[in-house]
């Protein structure tokens, strides 16, 4: 808490007693309205019932107290903030225009995007989204989002790392058969009890896309400059367990694991004033 000035005034104070580059950090006002963008991992798809979406836990824009969403932390700050989920279970990056324009129509000044898992989770690796394409979208989203709403503030999560789910998952006969029967993410998941060195070798590629994916939001966002900030791959990096995935599936977040996403993403992202 910064005292009881006002945004403006707290901002300049910040940025008297701090470095620029500190300053860009710490010196963000509240926002008023949010928009989720992404596929079915921001919709809280399975963590409350059986293939549903369950918006009311999604890391970004549930209402859950369990998850601590950034909605809620934020709303804690501001009283008043505003939310849009416009993320939409299978949506690849090939979806985020569409979104964004959503965004836009809203009016949203902080929008959270976590997309790329389902650019990897294809039947097979050629089916992936190239990483050039990739890149292509998330630049024309971005370049969206600066014009149409120039006030926003953007942070970008890092996309899982589904070699992880294999590895926590592969001895679990549950797991093995809902990823089979269901034909969850067959590029990193199909035949997940065999160890040749085919499928070992087709594993470590689709981790290397998601890596690269990774890479390139990263880079995408540094491009938009500071309105623009990422969780520098704590999503990624995060040791998950199957305790923090839906027994519906073995893959998507549960409530534990989006309020993992939550707490890691919110940890990394922007540092916002507390106006109260």
């Amino acid at each position: 808490m910064i005292g009881r000035l006002s945004p403006v005034v707290t901002a300049v104070l910040v940025l008297a007693a701090s470095g620029p580059a500190q300053a860009v950090a710490a010196a963000q006002p509240v926002p008023e309205t949010m928009a989720t963008l992404g596929d079915s991992i921001s919709t809280g798809f399975n963590s409350c019932g059986w293939y549903v979406s369950c918006e009311a836990r999604s890391w970004s824009a549930g209402d859950n107290a369990q998850v601590a969403s950034h909605y809620l932390r934020l709303h804690d700050l501001s009283g008043t903030l505003q939310r849009d989920n416009f993320a939409v279970p299978g949506a690849t990056s090939a979806d985020l225009a569409g979104q964004v324009d959503r965004a836009i129509a809203a009016k949203a000044d902080y929008v959270t995007i976590l997309i790329g898992a389902q650019d990897a989770c294809r039947r097979t690796e050629r089916e992936m989204t190239p990483v050039a394409l990739y890149r292509q979208r998330l630049d024309a989203a971005l370049s969206a989002l600066r014009a149409g709403v120039p006030q926003a503030r953007v942070f970008i999560a890092s996309v899982p790392d589904l070699r992880r789910l294999w590895q926590v998952g592969k001895d679990n006969p549950l797991a093995r058969t809902f990823w089979t029967v269901g034909k969850i993410c067959p590029t990193m998941l199909a035949d997940p009890a065999s160890m040749k060195k085919a499928d070992a070798e087709r594993r470590a590629r689709v981790r290397a896309r998601v890596m690269a994916y990774n890479r390139e939001a990263a880079g995408a966002c540094a491009e938009m400059g500071p309105s623009c900030d990422t969780d520098e791959g704590a999503i990624f990096s995060f040791p998950f367990t199957l305790d923090h995935v839906s027994k519906w599936d073995f893959f998507h977040p549960n409530i534990d694991g989006q309020r993992a996403l939550a707490e890691q993403t919110f940890e990394h992202g922007f540092a916002w004033i507390d106006p109260r």
